[in-house]
């Protein structure tokens, strides 16, 4: 039986008590720490840069999951990994040599993974699939917190679950959007291994009951 993972997401974080919020995390049965990079321009919102990430970095006890919704993500690689990324996900709609992105984040040393957006077919990703850690399936579109889960996203999750299936393939999938202690397990049964988890768990009286229960989740 898969082990499923939780990736507690900054997102929705109190960000004036946000060494609070990440300590609560590093406690926490969690297993990475997600960042959320947004520009302003890819998606319509901004986040945090480099100081932001090397703060966390020097906090946080989990390895750093960073997901960058930004332009030319190339640019940018080594930046990141010297910020403290342990695993590096870009999104199919920005990189245009999607092959030479991948390659060059695991040569940084970084675990490569790609995003699809909610119209984004995982068929896609055909030629690069054997190249990734990790395929990450927006189930909200992105740019901000709080959303609810795409339905449509029920059949790309199990689409990609048999392509990776039929290849012999260990590659991880990931959800981010909508996940709660009430979908999780049916996620799981979907075929998901990853759940980037925000507003279920910052927005909680408990979190360390919920990122406990999202854990237990069968």
């Amino acid at each position: 039986m898969r082990t499923h993972m939780i990736f507690p997401s900054i997102l929705t974080a109190d960000f004036l008590h946000l060494a609070d919020e990440i300590a609560m995390v590093n406690s926490s049965q969690a297993d990475l720490l997600h960042l959320d990079i947004m520009d302003g321009v890819y998606v319509p919102n901004l986040t945090f840069g480099f100081p932001v990430i090397r703060q966390i970095r020097s906090i946080s006890e989990k390895p750093l999951d960073v997901h960058l919704m930004i332009v030319d993500p190339d640019r940018y690689l080594e930046e990141y990994r010297d910020a403290g990324a342990d695993w590096l996900t870009v999104h199919y709609e920005t990189c245009p040599h999607l092959h030479r992105t991948i390659q060059r984040i695991r040569e940084l040393g970084m675990k490569p993974a790609v995003s699809l957006n909610p119209s984004t077919d995982v068929s896609l990703l055909g030629p690069v699939l054997g190249d990734l850690n990790m395929v990450l399936i927006m189930t909200v579109n992105p740019g901000f917190g709080g959303q609810t889960f795409i339905e449509a996203s029920w059949d790309k999750i199990r689409k990609l679950r048999q392509m990776i299936t039929d290849r012999n393939l260990d590659t991880l999938i990931q959800v981010d959007g909508g996940v709660t202690e009430d979908n999780i397990g049916e996620l799981i049964a979907a075929g998901v291994d990853v759940f980037v988890v925000g507003n279920t768990i910052f927005s909680s009286d408990d979190p360390l009951r919920v990122i406990a229960n999202l854990r237990r989740a069968r």
